[in-house]
């Protein structure tokens, strides 16, 4: 059997990209990674199936299922202008990783998997408080919000859950991809590059394109389980399923659903103390218990369909829904906290409790005056409710008797109903030169609540850990976003792609946009060919970034994040959020030297302006008293010291350069099997261009800002991969390094007085480069099953250790803002997989 899918190149990442139009067979060869036989863990991998009006058709596909399993696999390509492009011949760069990639990464969920495999992608490896309950990932160094995120080349809507605690991803609040589940997934493709003009706002890094499985028939399991080798906890495991059915004669039913599960993973580290413990205390003085990864349980669902109307005219859809529990550990209170209530002290935990859906519908067709179209709708969703449970409302307590110990702090509601309208058009100029001619058009209503919380998270100074939202901080926003585009896919000669792209924006709370991009590629030889783009981009300031306000309160202090547009914010110098403004400029070329061997290397540079992230803190009496504005009241007892606000702003503009090579080489060991080897590296270096000032002429980025936008990403990231095959055996071996991290880190508790809590004065830190190894082995059994055992980060490798005067109360053992690697060490698992 030829195995097929559906690639959209760069330029089809839209909603037009679909499997109807007409495709063209390539080799395994135009993939710009290399694509596997159907070897032992290939086979389990779900055909994608072209729905079209064709009884035909359906028993083609049938016919390709029976025929057998051996011979290599076939790429089809299909999809929007230049839609007979694959992803190796494309102008921009492209990476495409298949399903049986993603299983062999060892991670259960989607947002590790896609880290473990393309350099370019790193994930925040520790949080605080509710950043640590969504998932985030970052392309090239840059925000998540820089990231735009499509499935079946449709925008994908974010979380509502905003990151509010200072650090690189403060404001953001990005796709979770692991609300979709990973049993539902084809392939994906990451595209590198600025592409703000075909796809719209948010696509400055770049856009990964999930594409989900359409077959017809079959069913799919795997199951797996696993914990974390040295300490034993961290255990998790995935239940997940997915299959189809045929519609009639022209058309496919296909489900997916997934529950995993992962427990808390809690540091063992007895290297640092609470100093608020003295020797002879009887409760355990260490507080690693907060130093702990979350703990959380999802399900996720998909329902997908096809069925032709007429033989020009087709219906489609997609429904995501998924459902989230998850907890994580705050920092320990002592006995005197509430005495009463927690003799022996407490450790509060935040929750948070989430339902997440997306519907897509839509009609597609053909002919309609000479263009292939698209008419879709969508509405996406996240409704989220945080609390805190085994907590204390110590003043509430104190003065009225009685206390709640588990409240609902807040409520947030972030919506996207998106409908869009493409088409496209091949010809010819005078007979001579081919053009594919795109438009399109595309209204966006984005819409935002925030709940208070229950009156006790909030009354008399809130509760610990987490103060509740008051109803100064509740609200209800919206807006509408209308753009259209035009594309023009040129060869002026026959080996010579020229592409231009322009796009108009309008947002009803934040302008206009105009935005542009020029792609070109220039084939020398079947073995040797250059490509350089050109484009600007544009990203308004999301509803969460200018009407989120916030308070953290600590066990020693309390921390403000003031609303953009709030009086609070204007009383320490906010002024109204602007938009993002970038330029990406990027060049490479690509090589095959001989026959299965692929190299290609491209460099890069994006310059953004006004970025958005926290500004810098102002604390002691000033901030209290902006914090006081708002409405809320602080606990008695604080170290003014230790009280700080801050708000989201335009804190300057940077750039970035970079460089990526990939390579790939497939060996044929005949007799000995097929040994498949890949390099992956990304050099990535961004600097601070221009530090913008606050309505009081000060300067809105301190050192520590400058780190977490220049220096919390690594410097490097490099994967070696050798994946072997040989009869029923398969084995992978992946090195991956991370390179340096350095950030500028606050002095706590154990720093001298004149240094604690300071906002000017902050300590060096560095996390040195480190190599992970991950091995895994399978074997299929027969046609049906396939087992495998593995180990990720073998030899247990884990982040540098912080100074203790950047401990803060012995609990803050890493740097919690470096995208480096966790710290839970290494992880052994197993899997089964089993196909119908």
């Amino acid at each position: 059997m030829h195995r097929t899918v559906l690639l959209m190149s760069t330029v089809s990442l839209v909603s037009i990209a679909t499997p109807a139009l007409s495709a063209t067979t390539i080799s395994k060869a135009t993939l710009h990674r290399t694509k596997h036989p159907l070897s032992a863990d290939n086979r389990q991998t779900a055909q994608n199936v072209s729905v079209k009006p064709s009884v035909r058709r359906l028993h083609s596909q049938q016919k390709s299922r029976d025929a057998g399993r051996d011979n290599a696999e076939e790429i089809h390509v299909s999809g929007g202008h230049a839609y007979r492009r694959a992803a190796r011949n494309s102008s921009t760069p492209v990476t495409v990783i298949s399903s049986v990639e993603l299983r062999r990464s060892g991670q259960i969920n989607l947002a590790d998997a896609i880290a473990r495999i393309d350099p370019s992608i790193t994930t925040q490896a520790q949080g605080w408080d509710s950043a640590a309950l969504t998932s985030s990932i970052r392309m090239r160094g840059l925000n998540p919000n820089e990231v735009l995120v499509l499935v079946d080349g449709k925008r994908r809507h974010t979380t509502g859950n905003i990151v509010t605690d200072a650090g690189p991803l403060q404001g953001s609040t990005p796709v979770d991809l692991n609300m979709i589940p990973t049993s539902a997934i084809d392939h994906i493709e990451v595209l590198r590059d600025g592409a703000g003009a075909r796809y719209g706002a948010d696509a400055v890094a770049g856009v990964i394109n999930i594409i989900t499985k359409k077959a017809a028939y079959g069913l799919n399991v795997v199951t797996d389980t696993g914990a974390d080798a040295y300490n034993g906890d961290g255990w998790r495991y995935r239940v997940g399923a997915d299959g189809g059915l045929k519609w009639g004669n022209d058309g496919f039913l296909h489900l997916s659903g997934e529950v995993y599960h992962k427990d808390f993973f809690i540091s063992k580290s007895r290297s640092t103390r609470d100093h608020r413990w003295s020797q002879g205390d009887t409760w355990n003085p260490y507080s690693d218990h907060s130093v702990s990864t979350p703990e959380e349980t999802r399900e996720n669902l998909s329902i997908e369909w096809g069925k032709g109307i007429t033989e020009e005219i087709e219906t489609y859809g997609l429904i995501t829904y998924a459902h989230r529990h998850a907890e994580t550990n705050q920092h320990y209170r002592l006995p005197s906290a509430a005495p009463s209530v927690y003799p022996a002290g407490f450790a509060p935990i935040e929750t948070i409790e989430e339902n997440d859906f997306q519907a897509n519908l839509g009609v597609k067709g053909h002919n309609l005056f000479g263009f292939d179209w698209d008419l879709s709708t969508l509405y996406g969703e996240d409704d989220e409710d945080l609390g805190v449970n085994n907590t204390i409302n110590s003043n509430m307590l104190t003065n009225q008797g009685w206390s709640p110990t588990r409240v609902r702090t807040s409520s947030y509601r972030l919506s996207q109903w998106t409908s869009n309208f493409d088409a496209h058009r091949a010809f010819n100029i005078a007979n001579t030169v081919p053009v594919t001619f795109s438009l399109g058009a595309e209204h966006r209503l984005e819409m935002y609540h925030i709940q208070a919380g229950e009156p006790a998270s909030y009354l008399n100074g809130g509760t610990a850990a987490w103060a509740g939202l008051t109803e100064q901080s509740a609200g209800s926003w919206e807006r509408h976003v209308w753009s259209g585009y035009l594309d023009g896919d040129f060869h002026p000669l026959k080996h010579w792609d020229l592409d231009f792209a322009g796009r108009f924006e309008h947002y009803t709370d934040a302008g206009n946009a105009e935005t542009g991009k020029i792609s070109t590629r220039y084939d020398f030889t079947r073995r040797i060919a250059v490509r350089a783009t050109i484009s600007n981009g544009f990203r308004a300031p999301s509803l969460p970034e200018s009407h989120f306000s916030s308070l953290n309160v600590s066990p020693t202090g309390a921390t403000g994040l003031l609303g953009a547009t709030d009086a609070a914010a204007a009383q320490i110098g906010a002024t109204k959020l602007k938009a993002e403004r970038s330029t990406n400029v990027e060049g490479g070329f690509i090589l095959e030297p001989v026959d299965d061997f692929h190299v290609s290397v491209d460099v890069y540079q994006i310059n953004i302006r006004n970025r958005i992230n926290g500004s810098n803190y102002v604390s002691g009496q000033t901030a209290y008293d902006a914090i006081s504005r708002t409405g809320i009241t602080l606990p008695s007892g604080l170290d003014l010291s230790n009280v700080q606000a801050n708000y989201l702003a335009n804190i300057g503009s940077t750039r970035t350069q970079g460089l990526d090579i990939q390579a790939d080489y497939r060996w044929r060991l005949h007799r000995y099997g097929t040994l498949d080897l890949s390099l992956m590296l990304n050099l990535n270096r961004t600097r601070m261009q221009h530090i913008n000032s606050n309505a009081f002429g000060q300067s809105l980025a301190s050192a520590q800002t400058i780190a977490y936008l220049t220096t919390a990403s690594p410097r490097s990231k490099i994967i070696l991969n050798a994946y072997w095959t040989k009869d029923n055996w398969d084995v992978n071996i992946r090195e991956t390094r991370y390179g340096q991290t350095s950030s500028m880190l606050s002095y706590y508790d154990l720093a001298p007085a004149n240094l604690q809590y300071s906002t000017t004065q902050f300590a060096p830190f560095v996390n040195t480069p480190v190599w992970l190894t991950d091995l895994e082995v399978g074997y299929r059994v027969n046609p049906h099953w396939h087992f495998a055992v593995g180990a990720n980060n073998i030899f247990n490798m884990r982040p540098c250790k912080v100074n203790p005067v950047n401990n803060y109360l012995g609990a803050s053992i890493y740097d919690a803002h470096g995208a480096n690697i966790g710290f839970e060490g290494a992880y052994y698992y197993g899997r089964i997989n089993a196909t119908f």
